[in-house]
């Protein structure tokens, strides 16, 4: 039989369930810490009596237990569970209800899990779903900077928990989604680019495969008209002044310099068709040689619109003899496209913000801005050789928070409509999910930033341990 002293009450278990607490998990998020769950701050001194903790419990029906402290130091918890629980044994009360906290606690062996409360709430549930069973449910400790001691309630974590179980399962759907929509979109590019590409080709080569004939026939006809001056020593005045009206002088000069444009424009057509080309090999499902450097420069030909607008100095240095490698061309290209926009995106703002701060007598003054690209063979690592790309800009830098972030699906640091977050983390899936490569970040603030891509140089005999779409 228990037997209880008089004027002492025991909290009633139900009234003690810490589920009836209403919380609010809206507001969590995946980076959410133990700082956004209820923290309890009930405290005593170990020197307190037992009777004190029954008061507490009585006075508060949601506090899951009693931080100790001994001298103004942290000393232990005592938890709501299992002080009832020694409460209810046989005689506990008239042991211990008069006697020092220190007593108990000893005695019961009471054990305090101490956290930081900037821990995030998934890794906090799972450290505590690994403890030992009894202390499944035994509340938390946690710690802030200025040393403050609180409780977290653990029924309280695992609904956050699930609240952020939820909008994990969530995201990973709008991921998948927004990364079938991108693929789709790609892939339909490729397609029209295939197109537009062999529209344009058909002219452009008979364009380029007859400024031959024409410069043959300029040069058959300036030769004729030579010799006709050579015989017609005297010409007749209306000849003469045809021959003033057109300029003649001027005509034979300049024809030839025409035919040239025209002949280097052919060809500059005729390499940003094959560079389309090459780009519109999104969705390509079988490996093959490709050359690096050339896929850089079709690149490069791509966006050299953005570069001479943006009057970027471009600084390419292509290690001799490197050899072709095994992948996808037009998944490269587009890592590549990407990585060079971003670093385009990041010199126009560096160019924007230093033209701000200049005063209207220095506005003719242009900030340098470069892009070093570099493509060589990197150390030896185990039994594979790689070919290291880096693409280094001298724009102000990425902050540490985002570099960590960089490339997370989703996530951007452009306004609104002007960044998907899908560019760099659909990058990083090519190189290193398609290609078996690498994609590194190294970026100093008020430096510039690095993005590293090394790709395997596999033999042609191991083509089988890739993989493939």
């Amino acid at each position: 039989m228990l037997l209880t002293p008089p004027m002492v009450k025991l909290p009633k278990e139900d009234s003690l369930n810490p589920f009836i607490a209403p919380t609010d998990f809206s507001k969590l998020t995946l980076e959410s810490t133990l700082a956004a769950l209820p923290l309890f701050q009930a405290r005593l001194d170990v020197t307190s009596i037992a009777r004190k903790v029954v008061q507490e419990f009585q006075r508060d029906g949601l506090i899951p237990g009693i931080i100790l402290f001994k001298k103004g130091k942290f000393y232990g918890m005592i938890s709501r569970r299992r002080f009832l629980e020694r409460m209810s044994r046989p005689y506990a009360l008239e042991i211990f209800l008069n006697r020092p906290l220190s007593t108990l606690y000893d005695i019961e062996n009471f054990s305090a899990d101490v956290l930081s409360v900037e821990m995030l709430i998934p890794e906090a549930a799972e450290y505590v779903l690994h403890r030992d069973p009894e202390q499944m449910y035994e509340p938390i400790v946690v710690v802030d900077e200025t040393k403050n001691y609180h409780l977290v309630d653990v029924p309280h974590l695992l609904n956050a928990q699930s609240h952020i179980y939820k909008l994990t399962h969530q995201l990973l759907k709008e991921q998948t989604h927004a990364h079938m929509v991108q693929t789709e979109k790609m892939a339909s590019l490729g397609r029209m680019v295939v197109g537009i590409a062999h529209e344009i080709r058909n002219p452009v080569n008979c364009v380029y495969g007859n400024t031959s004939f024409i410069k043959n026939y300029c040069d058959d006809l300036l030769d004729l008209l030579k010799v006709y001056k050579s015989e017609l020593v005297t010409p007749s005045p209306a000849i003469a002044a045809l021959e003033e009206q057109v300029d003649l002088d001027f005509l034979k000069d300049d024809l030839p310099k025409i035919l040239q444009s025209v002949e280097l424009s052919a060809v500059r057509m005729t390499e940003i068709v094959t560079s389309l080309r090459n780009f519109s090999r999104i969705d390509e499902t079988k490996l093959q040689l490709v050359n690096v450097p050339e896929c850089i420069d079709s690149t490069l030909l791509i966006l050299n619109n953005r570069f001479k607008k943006q009057q970027v100095k471009v600084q390419k240095d292509y290690e001799a003899n490197l050899p072709e490698i095994l992948g996808f061309a037009g998944q490269l290209s587009q890592v590549f496209i990407n990585l060079l926009a971003n670093a385009l995106d990041a010199l126009d703002e560096k160019q924007s913000r230093t033209h701000q701060q200049v005063s209207e007598e220095e506005a003719v003054w242009q900030p340098v801005v470069q892009l070093k690209i570099f493509v060589q063979f990197s150390e030896k690592a185990s039994k594979t050789d790689w070919l290291c790309v880096q693409i280094i800009d001298n724009a102000d830098g990425i902050p540490k928070k985002v570099q960590q972030k960089i490339f997370d699906d989703f996530f951007t640091t452009k306004p609104l409509g002007k960044g998907t977050g899908l560019g760099l983390a659909i990058s990083h899936e090519i190189i290193t999910q398609k290609h078996n490569g690498k994609l590194r970040l190294d970026s100093t603030i008020g430096q510039g930033s690095t993005f590293t891509v090394r790709l395997p140089i596999i033999p042609l005999e191991d083509e089988e341990i890739w993989v493939t779409q």
